[in-house]
């Protein structure tokens, strides 16, 4: 795979790791699918260096930014041993929404942050305790409620899924077009790569899913209106209070500081974020800004400030020595660091926690940190 960025348009090329043959490519320009795709003169010199490096034992695997593209729709059998190119590419239109949603300006952050993108719902034991038994009623140990590509609540199953499927199944059902239900062949990167599951969806409202990941049962027909009727309409109103949720994550009227632009709340443990730029939404920067400044935050504070977390695989033993010294908060002010100038970015970790704030440029800097901390104690019963 390949990605060349010409005049502000990102291409995804994927070529054939035994030709070289093109697979397929994705274009996008301003965080939106391009119409512009890679010439294929380019294309033709990417196949270049790939059959080059080939005859010299050298194996063009990846050309890509430190973000990661993942195809879920087609197994891993498929991939590695190409039986039949024309076939192969049919198949791989199956993830183009999703694809295309990596290459565009997604609401989400769990493409970067590994972690799964979650919305705090009100009264999450009601839904809970309602999800658990419709889940066991139909037979699978696998479910969730979705909106917007955000997770409402989930089963203990689904929560145990593996990176990177319990960040891309919920990512890839906020990628499709609405729909009453869906049965859609999946295979998990990491837990099934080769034998699909089946993802079935159904909606209960407008933008609000009930996503189940089964085997070959139950059937569709099995989840009829009646058995819906039982276990979702006592939380009708709960699940109603859900659906402003995607952007907006925090609950109605949940206090935050009127700095606060937008936050990303990440548990480190369990895999799971808050994101949201909703705080003040008629002040400036707009919210694609936002979320740029906070993605590019992100990245720098996770590569400079915070060092892996205990016990990861990347840890060296001399990084487990320095730990100790590591800074644990940190801040950046983007543009001149003047009264009433720049937008402050901060961050915060406390255990397994790490917090990101954008703030308004009238929050004064000597008080980042007081600010960062208090917004995290409140925000800690959430996540």
């Amino acid at each position: 795979m390949g990605e060349e960025g010409t005049e502000g348009t990102v291409h995804l090329l994927c070529l054939a790791a035994s030709s070289g043959v093109p697979l397929f490519c994705r274009s996008s320009r301003g965080g939106a699918p391009a119409r512009q795709q890679l010439p294929f003169s380019v294309i033709g010199s990417l196949n270049g260096v790939h059959m080059f490096g080939q005859n010299l034992e050298v194996q063009l695997s990846s050309a890509r930014t430190e973000d990661t593209t993942v195809v879920l729709l087609v197994g891993l059998e498929e991939l590695t041993n190409i039986r039949n190119v024309e076939r192969l590419k049919k198949e791989l239109r199956a993830s183009y929404r999703l694809i295309d949603s990596f290459l565009g300006d997604s609401e989400l952050i769990g493409d970067l942050t590994q972690c799964v993108d979650c919305v705090v719902p009100p009264e999450g034991s009601l839904l809970q305790e309602a999800l658990a038994g419709f889940t066991e009623a139909v037979g699978t140990a696998f479910g969730c409620l979705v909106v917007s590509g955000r997770v409402v609540a989930a089963t203990e199953s689904w929560w145990r899924l593996g990176t990177p499927e319990a960040v891309l199944l919920p990512w890839l059902v906020g990628s499709l077009p609405p729909q009453a239900a869906r049965d859609y062949p999946v295979y998990l990167p990491h837990g099934s790569p080769t034998v699909p599951h089946r993802l079935l969806t159904l909606t209960l409202l407008p933008g609000l899913e009930l996503c189940l990941l089964c085997g070959p049962r139950p059937p569709l027909s099995q989840l009829d209106p009646q058995l819906l009727d039982r276990w979702w309409q006592p939380v009708l109103d709960l699940l109603r209070a859900c659906v402003p949720l995607g952007p907006r994550t925090l609950p109605a009227g949940f206090p935050l500081h009127v700095d606060i632009l937008g936050l990303l709340l990440l548990h480190l443990e369990l895999k799971r974020c808050l994101f949201t730029v909703e705080p003040s939404g008629d002040q400036e920067p707009s919210p694609e800004q936002r979320r740029r400044l906070l993605r590019s935050f992100y990245t720098l504070v996770t590569a400079t400030h915070f060092p892996p977390e205990p016990g990861a695989p990347e840890e060296k033993v001399e990084d487990a020595v320095q730990r100790t010294q590591v800074p644990r908060a940190c801040y950046l002010v983007s543009g001149p660091e003047e009264p009433g100038t720049g937008w402050r970015l901060v961050a915060l970790q406390l255990g397994p926690r790490r917090l990101l704030l954008l703030l308004s440029p009238q929050s004064p800097t000597h008080g980042l940190r007081g600010l960062a901390t208090h917004t995290l104690h409140a925000l800690t019963p959430l996540l």
